[in-house]
């Protein structure tokens, strides 16, 4: 219960929402915990744009068969994760027969990315907008994201190729030569 807490303070009613939702796809213990019912809410609240109507009428007539299939078909047995759930559903060509569930899969399983992406970019942008900063231009504040972000990639550029891209901009008031 402890766990739900600190779950509940760190997150909004929507995330936890979703991640309540997001565990109906759970394969573990022989998918106990699919509930055609929440697969549909967990389609219509949260990926209204990738589920038009006649996918939604789609994804209750597979929820009906789904299960039933993937219970009974050994190389189900021992699923453990969504990923692998997935992988599987692919190499057992369930893909195909179950487009919609496999469509809302492959939605889920890009979350943690999205969330982990849009987190770093919210850090960086704390870490490089500070008071000083405060009246910095939206482009300008775009560019030093990207750079601060993609760190890497910033640092295997050499400096003087930099210095003469610019040159090649045009006249400065300063010589860079």
């Amino acid at each position: 219960m402890a766990g739900l807490r600190e779950l509940d303070s760190g997150f909004t009613y929507q995330s936890l929402e979703l991640l309540i939702l997001s565990g109906t796809l759970d394969p573990r213990d022989n998918f106990q915990a699919f509930n055609p019912e929440s697969v549909h809410n967990l389609a219509s609240k949260f990926y209204p744009m990738d589920f038009l109507a006649f996918d939604m009428v789609a994804l209750d007539m597979e929820c009906g068969y789904f299960l039933a299939d993937v219970q009974r078909d050994d190389r189900f047995m021992c699923t453990a994760s969504l990923s692998d759930l997935c992988r599987r559903l692919i190499e057992s060509r369930k893909a195909a027969f179950f487009p919609m569930i496999y469509r809302l899969i492959c939605l889920v399983l890009t979350l943690p990315v999205s969330t982990a992406t849009t987190e770093r970019a919210f850090s960086s942008m704390n870490i490089l907008k500070n008071k000083l900063r405060n009246k910095m231009e939206d482009d300008f504040l775009d560019d030093l994201m990207v750079l601060y972000i993609e760190k890497e990639l910033a640092d295997s550029i050499e400096n003087d190729y930099v210095i003469e891209e610019f040159e090649k901009l045009g006249r400065r008031r300063v010589d860079f030569a």
